[in-house]
């Protein structure tokens, strides 16, 4: 028999997804957001980078503004309002102190009880090699969910009245290969849709799909590959870290 997932735990209200990319969101966990706010809930989005260095195309300067407003539009879809974004340099983020200081401090701004990412780990399972952006941002934001509510780790952040924030639960991890929990992606899946299609400069540089086919292929197809694992219901699957 093939492993059940878990339903996500629902005991929570605010929630803070931390990515490093535009558009990680709308591949990654969209459907889910999406149910979320429509239970009323508050869900959040932190990135690390405008996505400057992803449309080969068109160089970075003009690049960064284009993909952060369809950020800003793509997550406007899903109920989504709050849109922060840290100012790294997309493709050369370093796993460090000063990452983890950056996404912690964001968590004790918003306290929020789940904090969502993306794989953190080397590849997408098997040989599909995942990329040096996604793996810092995603090892990072666990670290930091600890380090948030550390008022002796970066202790400079009380001092700026950024107060300690020891109330994160779990940390879900979006795009895993060994997931343990998903959302029922039903109520969700058309929005997710729309929200990806939001990134159109970076989808048509993409592929020679038609943007709206490419995007409604993606997601449900990945929605209906975890239905065998989730009662039959087309899901958003988590690998979820408890605290």
């Amino acid at each position: 028999m093939t492993e059940q997932l878990e339903p996500m735990p629902s005991d929570w209200q605010r929630a803070l997804a931390v990515v490093a990319h535009p558009d990680d969101l709308e591949y990654g966990c969209a459907a889910a957001v999406a149910a979320w706010t429509d239970e009323g809930r508050e869900v959040g989005y932190l990135l690390a980078t405008r996505g400057e260095a992803g449309i080969d195309t068109i160089a970075p300067a003009e690049s960064g503004p284009v993909r952060e407003r369809e950020q800003r539009a793509s997550a406007a879809v899903v109920g989504v309002r709050t849109v922060e974004f840290l100012g790294h340099r997309d493709g050369t983020i370093e796993y460090g102190n000063g990452l983890r200081r950056d996404i912690a401090a964001a968590i004790r701004r918003h306290r929020p009880e789940l904090v969502i990412t993306l794989n953190h780990r080397d590849t997408w399972g098997g040989v599909a090699w995942n990329t040096p952006d996604h793996r810092a941002v995603g090892r990072a934001t666990l670290d930091a969910a600890g380090d948030a509510g550390n008022r002796w780790i970066f202790p400079e952040l009380t001092e700026q009245g950024v107060e300690p924030w020891d109330g994160v639960r779990w940390v879900a991890v979006a795009g895993s290969a060994t997931p343990t929990h998903a959302v029922d992606a039903t109520a969700g899946l058309e929005r997710s849709v729309r929200s990806l299609l939001q990134h159109r400069t970076y989808i048509e540089a993409l592929t020679d799909e038609d943007p709206e086919t490419y995007c409604r292929t993606f997601l449900t197809g990945n929605a209906r590959a975890a239905a065998e694992r989730f009662g039959g219901r087309p899901a958003v699957t988590f690998e979820v870290f408890a605290r």
